[in-house]
């Protein structure tokens, strides 16, 4: 009896999980009967896909991969015959599902992304213009790119922005490579340039054919394979304190066209997912490490250029290649030894080893910045995240061994344990885990002080600055600014005006801070001389430096948890 396309997919599914080695040749034998599998809808075309990619990641032997590579290599035939035979296939660009070779991706991307994607990419990109919607900002915004364009935007409702700007650009093909060549020229700032730029909400529309840009087929070819001829492993056979404590993972550094390299595929990857990280965006490739963790993982890091940090915490980007398949990327923003960590792993991948991979991805931050206390975005666990909380998100961190900050919330996890212990068949319900998820959740090792960071938002010291400069400085920014880098200049007795603009900025960012610390002028001489040497690292090569430096200086540790443990007095409505 011959299978349906359902059946064909559902025996694919199933050999995910046939990891015994008896079960090699079986998988091996149902991928060479696909080769003339043909989806009929989008649903079984991203079913199909996405189980190849995920065998592709965690095979069961080398003729997996090849068998894998070659349907693979065939999807974009097949997105093309489901596209001419005029079914729906919205879902092909739903977030989850995107990046498909042969598809056709269409979004507003910021400055950066966009000037990256034309030079990478360029001839497979174009822009897509809504002229009723962003006419009003191009009439007032191209007249600083195209000269007597005034004299028809400010006072004409007609006006054939396309017909000005294809006549500078030389074709209207043009128009997107010449606007970004334009933003780039102009005499401002990294953000001045990214808010000019972005405030015309350009559309761009990238055409991915076969490239190795779409998730079928981007890759980062390891040095091995890793065949998994036993069942994946679970979270139960994860501890996070015996990875934390285990010995230093293998780092090295890589070369800058290397560093290129990694983040050219990480750009590609979250871009292709209709997703920008800050990080990937911006990343320094001089700064890129490699961490290869076994079973086939390979994790990369960076930070950010100096002129592009973040005023306060330091920060690390990352994504992790699964036997050359991208498969998750990283956020980690901290101060001192605590780090906000964000951890996504893509859609295809959720059933592949995450825990596993999520604690060597905590080691090696530990590894790399001394960071002794974790905590979880409540977007994470659910917080306006439905798809969060239908997975049970909070339970992934909460069985690692992650805990509330907040004690009503912790006595509520606790309630939860026991029911659960009490009753197999118990689950938490979409109302107590959107409870749950409302804070962020932590986990601390090593010495210190257990629960500082609890309460502590960097956010709290940012608004205690801002009513400082109002109530000081009549919420003049640049006044205060002034004032408080020549007070901290004369307090350290040091002179700025040699060091370079990253060095300059970080002394006047920390400035506005350290006017909250009255007993500053009180400090050692020591401990003014480690402060001059923390905001230095704050513009060095690496801020795994700042990092170390800060948890090294004890008392304005202290005055920092001080600041950002509580929110600032209400100035009222």
């Amino acid at each position: 009896m011959k299978m349906s396309s359902h059946s064909w997919l559902a025996k694919l599914e199933a050999s995910k999980f046939r990891r015994g080695r008896d079960d090699v040749a079986a998988v091996e034998k149902l991928l060479a009967s696909l080769k003339n599998f043909q989806c009929k809808d989008a649903e079984s075309l991203v079913q199909f896909h996405d189980t190849l990619m995920f065998l592709r990641a965690f095979p069961q032997s080398r003729k997996v991969v090849q068998l894998t590579d070659k349907l693979l290599a065939g999807i974009s035939q097949q997105v093309a015959k489901l596209l001419d035979s005029g079914v729906d296939a919205d879902l092909l660009d739903w977030e989850q599902f995107s990046g498909i070779a042969g598809t056709t991706l269409s979004d507003t991307l910021t400055y950066d992304v966009a000037r990256w994607l034309v030079q990478r990419y360029g001839e497979h990109v174009a822009a897509d213009w809504d002229l009723d919607e962003q006419g009003r900002q191009m009439g007032v915004s191209l007249p600083r790119l195209n000269p007597l364009l005034a004299d028809d935007s400010l006072v004409e409702a007609d006006t054939p922005f396309l017909a000005w700007m294809g006549s500078a650009a030389g074709s209207t093909e043009q128009i997107l490579p010449w606007l970004l060549r334009s933003t780039e020229a102009m005499p401002m700032g990294p953000l001045e340039k990214t808010a000019w730029y972005d405030a015309l909400r350009v559309r761009v529309r990238w055409k991915l054919g076969n490239s190795s840009a779409s998730r079928t087929l981007a890759r980062h070819n390891p040095p091995a394979m890793y065949f998994h001829r036993e069942p994946l492993l679970q979270r139960s056979q994860v501890s996070l304190q015996n990875e934390l404590e285990s010995p230093p993972l293998p780092v090295q550094k890589l070369s800058r066209p290397e560093g290129e390299q990694v983040l050219d595929l990480v750009r590609a990857a979250v871009t292709v997912r209709y997703r920008e990280l800050y990080g990937t965006t911006r990343g320094d490739p001089a700064s890129v490490v490699e961490a290869d963790v076994g079973r086939g993982v390979h994790i990369f890091l960076w930070g950010l250029p100096p002129e592009r940090r973040l005023p306060l915490r330091g920060y690390y980007a990352g994504i992790t290649i699964k036997n050359g398949v991208p498969i998750n990327y990283i956020e980690g923003i901290g101060l001192i030894d605590w780090m906000e960590v964000g951890f996504n792993t893509f859609y295809a991948y959720r059933d592949g080893e995450t825990a596993w991979i999520y604690s060597k991805v905590l080691h090696l931050l530990h590894q790399l910045a001394g960071i002794r206390c974790f905590s979880v975005y409540p977007y994470q666990l659910g917080n306006q995240n439905e798809e969060a909380i239908k997975s049970g998100a909070f339970w992934f961190y909460r069985k690692l061994g992650f805990q509330p900050g907040r004690p009503e919330l912790l006595a509520l996890t606790q309630r939860e344990e026991r029911r659960i212990r009490a009753q197999a068949s118990y689950r938490t319900s979409p109302r107590v885990l959107r409870r749950l998820a409302a804070e962020h959740v932590f986990y601390e090792f090593g010495e210190g002080i257990r629960g500082r960071w609890n309460t502590f938002s960097v956010r709290n010291v940012g608004l205690a600055v801002q009513q400082r400069m109002a109530k000081e400085f009549s919420g003049d920014a640049n006044r205060m600014r002034v004032a408080t880098t020549a007070e901290l200049g004369e307090t350290l007795g040091v002179d700025t005006t040699k060091w370079s603009a990253a060095e300059r900025s970080a002394f006047q960012n920390w400035a506005c801070v350290l006017l909250l610390v009255p007993e500053l002028k009180a400090w050692t001489r020591d401990q003014r001389q480690a402060l001059v040497q923390i905001i230095l690292a704050k513009a060095s090569a690496d801020e795994s430096k700042y990092f170390r430096l800060l948890q090294q200086h004890d008392t304005l540790k202290r005055a920092i948890v001080r600041l950002g443990s509580s929110p600032p007095i209400s100035s009222g409505k």
